[in-house]
């Protein structure tokens, strides 16, 4: 095979990538060795491996990756569990207070955008099913290396490639998931299949993916709770389609087309029953019909790339792109006070509920090349433009709460990587200038807020965001490095402007809408030889106008705008064992998180469960060997204690560990595995519901119980 073809189809997503952590070699090496061994990383722009970048990056490949699902069910626990430093997911549809480093990662698909930070629904976690997706890339830290959003970091999910082989292919997925007690209501199910066909120059694939999830059960038999208003993943219905169509217009230049759809669909047969926070009492679910429409979540997206691994000498990706979705948040048990109008209803007696509409567009456009004469100098030039419309409304009695908002960012950009001294050291930089214009037209909030007349505007923000940092690697396979890199993102302007209670405030002139630009600072050490694979990584970050989440009575989150600083550790450890095909490995994190709550200039109060992860201990077995694999893992959640003039004692975290398991077995007619979430059936309120609102039994809700998943997997 052609190996600047290659790596055109690699940077296209047309082909998987191997896992970069067992590469040892040289960069030069690493590059002109085997073609099959290239490592590249797309979220970060560039061809070059892993180890001439001076980040902390991870990539989950496909194997990894299908054992996570078949245990927890999704790509977002998925990382979750797998990194150390993200937060525990809330078993939700919603994301809401899930962070990577304390901060809101951007998840991606193909480098495209998934997240509507405008107004942030949180479903940005669920747009694609994971059986779609051949590995998720993981760049920690704030960056700006795919543009608006990546505060925390990037979680990019990069689809499955086109097929190698000429002629028809495929593979197809069956499993049967359950409860403890094997009930009714717990039982789901999974049905998927992709077939791919290859002619010459042109290729195919195409799959659909079906889902249908019961009822979730605590560690003590009870119903999990419903939460109706965010949505839910238990009690649900998902069809996930998805088609790559490509054609190797010459050796080394590649047009794919990719189009994707996904609606995950609440059921709606389960009515919320209240718990007892103070008398430890979760909330749970009762047979019955809530109000209203379901919660649900639906995307579709669409991406036409065109990439050259030869172009002019250099390599050359392109890609536009055409994203939708939809958030229908469901009804609350009893009717919204924010949705109260007494023009249309008394007071208390009117339901509604609301939806996220959004829609985005933008193009993608980067050169990279060896400076000819100085071939140890790499140079990147780029340009990116995105367009975002984003709005709320009550669908029930079609009333705007969040104004149509238009988001335009144009961003030129450029990196370079100098090689010195044989690769002993590397200099690596780049800047990138952002230009964003946020449109918002005149409006009037609801009648909670006052029916407050807000005059429109477009403010605009400029800004220059930096990166650079060194590596050093004396011998191949061990590397220390330290970087400063610059992102940002938008607050959530919706949460903004939906609640202006003031008269006469100007969009132009309200500075709360200007964009968060936080930076990342890091020290890493990395060994990657032989039987170890190790890394540690001190890392601090800041943001003179961060965003917190502040819950009212009401359940509905309003935002904040403080100095926020944020500081950890992360260390992972993975050792092959000298028994053949057992690997040991263990993995921590530890951030402390504060912001400024008197606005005078100095951070004193921790951030809460709804803006930051717990302390966290992984520890893991792997085995491997010939047809059988196994797995058994466990998290520890640290407990903690939120410190600040204005914390409430009975927000603090007390802690839990979760251990999961799963055995496989390959045959001659497919694969047959078991998987085991939660195997010691242990009994816990999550970390959402144990740090936030203590008042509100509507929102106590106990973690997954003790759940079977029996799969069969057959590639053709």
């Amino acid at each position: 095979m052609n190996r600047k073809w290659l790596v055109a189809a690699l940077l296209s997503g047309a082909l998987p990538f191997p896992a970069f952590a067992q590469d040892t070699r040289p960069v030069d090496e690493a590059i002109a060795g085997d073609a099959g061994e290239t490592i590249v990383v797309t979220a970060a722009r560039t061809i070059l491996p892993p180890n001439a970048l001076p980040l902390t990056i991870d990539v989950i490949d496909k194997d990894t990756l299908d054992q996570q699902i078949a245990i927890s069910g999704s790509v977002t626990d998925a990382v979750a569990t797998l990194s150390p430093s993200f937060s525990p997911t809330r078993q939700k549809l919603s994301g809401a207070g899930e962070t990577l480093r304390g901060r809101s990662p951007l998840y991606a698909i193909n480098g495209i955008p998934q997240s509507t930070p405008l107004r942030d629904g949180s479903r940005d976690g669920f747009t694609i099913d994971g059986f779609f997706v051949d590995r998720v890339e993981l760049i920690f830290g704030s960056n700006a290396l795919q543009g608006i959003g990546g505060t925390g970091g990037i979680v990019n999910q990069v689809t499955v490639g086109a097929p190698a082989d000429e002629g028809v292919s495929g593979r197809a997925l069956l499993q049967a998931s359950a409860d403890n007690d094997f009930s009714d209501e717990g039982m789901g199910g999974k049905v998927a299949g992709l077939v791919q066909y290859k002619a010459g120059r042109f290729d195919a694939s195409v799959g659909a993916a079906w889902e249908r999830r019961g009822v979730f059960f605590d560690g003590e038999g009870r119903p999990v709770g419903i939460n109706l208003t965010q949505g839910e993943t238990q009690d649900s219905e998902t069809l996930s389609l998805f088609g790559r169509f490509g054609y190797a217009v010459t050796d080394t230049m590649r047009l794919d087309l990719i189009a994707s759809r996904f609606e995950l669909e609440g059921d709606g047969d389960y009515a919320a029953v209240a718990g007892n926070k103070l008398g430890g009492v979760p909330t749970s679910a009762r047979p019955g019909t809530p109000p209203g429409v379901p919660a649900t979540n639906r995307t579709e997206s669409l991406a036409l790339s065109l990439t050259d691994s030869d172009l002019g000498g250099g390599n050359f990706v392109s890609q536009i792109f055409w994203n939708r979705s939809r958030d229908t948040f469901g009804g609350e048990p009893n009717p919204i006070a924010t949705f109260q109008d007494a023009a249309i209803a008394p007071v208390g007696t009117l339901f509604d509920q609301s939806q996220n509409r959004s829609r985005k567009y933008g193009g993608k456009l980067s050169y990279e090349r060896a400076v000819p004469g100085l071939e140890a100098l790499t140079l990147i030039a780029g340009f990116d433009a995105l367009w975002d419309t984003t709005e709320q409304r009550l669908i029930a009695t079609d009333r705007v709460w969040v104004p149509p908002t238009d988001f335009r960012s144009l961003a030129p950009f450029g990196q370079a990587n100098l090689k010195l001294a044989g690769g002993l050291v590397r200099l690596a930089g780049g800047v990138r200038y952002e230009n964003v214009k946020i449109t918002i037209d005149d409006y009037t909030t609801l009648a909670s807020a006052g029916r407050t007349f807000v005059s429109g505007g477009s403010p605009t923000f400029d800004d220059v965001l930096l990166n650079g940092g060194v590596i050093f690697e004396p011998i191949p396979g061990i590397r220390a490095y330290a970087s400063y890199a610059e992102g940002y993102t938008v607050p959530d302007v919706g949460r903004i402007t939906r609640a202006v209670r003031t008269p006469g405030i100007d969009i132009d002139s309200f500075l709360d809408i200007s964009p968060i630009v936080s930076n990342n600072r890091e020290l890493g050490v990395e060994v990657k030889r032989g039987p170890l694979d190790a890394s540690a990584t001190y890392f601090w970050s800041s943001s003179k106008k961060g965003q917190l989440l502040i819950a009212r009575p009401d359940g509905i989150f309003d935002v904040q705008r403080q100095r926020v600083e944020i500081e950890g550790l992360e260390i992972n450890l993975a050792v092959k064992m000298p028994i053949d095909g057992l690997t040991l490995s263990a993995g921590y994190a530890h951030i402390v998180g504060q912001f400024d709550d008197d606005e005078d200039g100095v951070v004193e109060t921790d951030l809460d469960g709804a803006n930051i992860s717990p302390d966290r201990l992984n520890l893991a077995a792997a085995y491997a060997s010939g047809p059988f694999s196994a797995r058994v893992q466990t998290q520890f959640y640290l407990a903690r204690t939120f410190r600040g003039p204005n914390r409430d004692a009975r927000n603090d975290f007390e802690g839990y560990n979760l251990t999961d398991a799963i055995v496989r077995y390959q045959t001659s007619l497919g694969g047959v595995s078991l998987a085991v979430q939660n195997l010691f059936d242990k009994q816990y309120i999550s970390y959402a519901s144990d740090t936030q609102r203590p008042t509100d039994n509507f929102f106590n809700f106990a973690g997954r119980g003790r759940s079977f998943t029996l799969g069969w997997d057959y590639r053709f």
